[in-house]
């Protein structure tokens, strides 16, 4: 967005420094490490994978190049981080009654973003969805999922619970949700004919 004091840009196979300073010590949230989507388990599977785990799978992920997101920057310092690519690439979603639906090899999917709080309020997970909506498309994607946190009207949520976003977020560049819902996290999606 213009006059905005950071910049955004794709995931390289050399961003892991990027990553670690961005995430910190906790991963982002609670030893993730952008992985939640990736293993294919809950429960105890996700609770051995949390923290020094994870770290290294999405280490590897992304010195491998295996991975594929966007980043935001103010100057040289990263601040903010949005997971995008190909739905086969997060089994878990498999597991939600929610997020079901029929899809296909060229279905892309944002489901993690991660500002840090001092860096909200400006921008940032805004310019992240942009971005990785324009990445997708440039890669192939034939549509978009995204899965917001529903949050009512006059109701906080805290950060950590709306690491996929809010509805507003996706509705202003024409996500549409198939089924709407009242409350907890719902599938929106945007095919690329809607974009052009």
């Amino acid at each position: 967005m213009p006059g905005e004091p950071f910049t955004t840009r794709p995931l390289t196979r050399d961003d892991w420094p990027v990553i670690e300073a961005l995430f910190g010590a906790n991963g982002a949230c609670g030893g993730c490490w952008c992985m939640w989507w990736r293993v294919p388990m809950g429960g105890k599977a996700w609770d051995a994978a949390k923290g020094s785990p994870n770290r290294e799978a999405f280490r590897s992920l992304v010195q491998s190049d295996r991975a594929s997101g966007v980043l935001a920057f103010d100057g040289d310092r990263p601040v903010g981080w949005c997971a995008v690519g190909p739905r086969a690439d997060f089994p878990r979603l498999e597991r939600s009654k929610a997020l079901a639906r029929p899809w296909s090899d060229t279905t892309w999917s944002i489901n993690c973003l991660y500002v840090p709080a001092r860096e909200r309020g400006r921008g940032v997970a805004t310019a992240l969805v942009d971005a990785a909506v324009t990445l997708a498309f440039e890669r192939g994607a034939s549509e978009i999922e995204a899965y917001p946190q529903v949050v009512q009207p006059g109701q906080r949520q805290a950060g950590a619970f709306v690491w996929t976003g809010v509805p507003t977020l996706y509705e202003r560049v024409g996500f549409t949700a198939p089924l709407p819902r009242d409350k907890g996290r719902v599938l929106y999606r945007l095919p690329a004919s809607a974009s052009d």
